[in-house]
């Protein structure tokens, strides 16, 4: 009788086809964080692929990976070792082999409906100041207006729910949100491994929107905006992100940005909105839509993109070594650039704290894409 992780290989290695595999080493070489942590993608897929084995030494390695999708762009025989890398953590979360930081966060998933330890009741307070009402989707309206946890809960990531919201009403958009009755969507917890709390959520998540009758959503965060797409088994139709529904809104004429912001801006790409989900015209479109502003390039941008490290779970588990966000505000920094530009609440928090790091704070400002158009539509007083 084969092992029980002998019989877990096996099932990995079947349902992602891993003994395809020509290890060609370029899941390992463009791997963003490999050169700081032993993550050998290539080994992983080859120990599980080929071998059956089940690598889950060093832990650490594991939960270093960023879920951002580089490898799988890269891989000549279409194969997804990211999803083989979740695979192992919902290995290690099934028997408990997990840091306390990632516990706390799937029971508080659980527990509250968010990874961030806050009570469901304070989950409208980033609404607090709106110069306008909002309504709640049990109303009815054209759009619902998905905040996210992050927004909802991180203070700095909340400026930019207000300013997406602000938009939405100058535009004259009909939309709701859901208010203290939002859930995670979900797409962290998948990436953490813990796939029955995802398919909980999912499944609720879909559910809640059946009942309201939402046809149409809109988010802010990347990382939702590609559970929605990706993981929701297609259940979840006509789902935009923000940028998306921004630029769309410029072009028809709704959103008139009018004032000159007189800055130079370099646009840094989300892995979950780029590379995973190929949104990459959109949020430069926002950009290049208000004047006064002169729009700069990363060396590595659109689908080479720096992941910032903020996705796959690891804004609850801290990794040593230089972070990859302190890395791109020096380039940003060496650029020129006045603003780093974001279209994700995670970019926004690790870049900014890699700012401060890096002692930029007096000539670098991080600020979502929805921040820059409301401080030309309203003025710069909102930048």
């Amino acid at each position: 009788m084969l092992s029980m992780a002998v019989q877990q290989a096996l099932e990995i290695a079947k349902a992602l086809k891993l003994a395809e595999c020509i290890q060609c080493g370029m899941c390992t070489g463009s791997c963003p964080v490999s050169a700081k942590v032993p993550l050998n993608v290539r080994r992983i897929v080859r120990q599980v692929g080929l071998f059956y084995e089940l690598p889950l030494e060093p832990v650490e390695a594991l939960w270093a990976c960023t879920t951002c999708g580089t490898c799988e762009l890269r891989c000549p025989k279409e194969l997804k070792p990211v999803e083989a890398v979740i695979s192992l953590r919902s290995v290690l979360v099934e028997e408990g082999k997990i840091a306390r930081s990632i516990a706390e966060a799937l029971e508080s998933v659980f527990t509250h409906g968010n990874p961030w330890g806050r009570g469901r009741a304070k989950r409208l307070d980033w609404a607090e100041g709106l110069s306008f009402k909002l309504k709640h989707a049990s109303e009815g309206a054209e759009w619902l207006y998905f905040v996210g946890c992050t927004p909802a809960y991180d203070t700095r990531a909340q400026e930019v729910a207000r300013a997406l919201a602000e938009l939405l009403n100058i535009a004259g958009l009909d939309f709701a949100i859901l208010g203290k009755d939002e859930s995670c969507c979900g797409n962290e917890i998948y990436s953490m491994g813990e796939k029955g709390l995802f398919e909980e959520l999912r499944d609720g998540n879909i559910a809640k929107f059946e009942e309201l009758g939402i046809e149409r959503i809109v988010t802010s965060c990347p990382h939702g905006f590609n559970a929605f797409r990706n993981l929701y088994e297609g259940r979840v139709a006509n789902v935009l992100h923000h940028s998306q529904l921004l630029s769309a809104l410029i072009d028809e004429g709704r959103l008139r940005p009018a004032k000159e912001l007189g800055l130079k801006v370099v646009y840094h790409d989300p892995c979950f909105l780029g590379k995973r989900n190929n949104v990459f015209d959109e949020p430069r479109h926002v950009i290049e839509a208000i004047p006064g502003v002169e729009l700069l390039e990363f060396d590595r941008n659109r689908s080479r993109s720096l992941c910032c490290e903020g996705g796959g779970g690891r804004m609850w588990v801290d990794i040593p070594g230089e972070k990859l966000a302190e890395r791109r505000v020096r380039e940003a920094a060496e650029l020129g650039a006045d603003v780093i530009a974001v279209a994700c609440p995670f970019c926004l928090i690790t870049l900014e704290d890699a700012v401060k790091t890096a002692g930029l704070e007096e000539k670098l400002k991080v600020m979502d894409i929805a921040e820059l158009l409301l401080a030309s539509i309203k003025g710069p007083s909102q930048a």
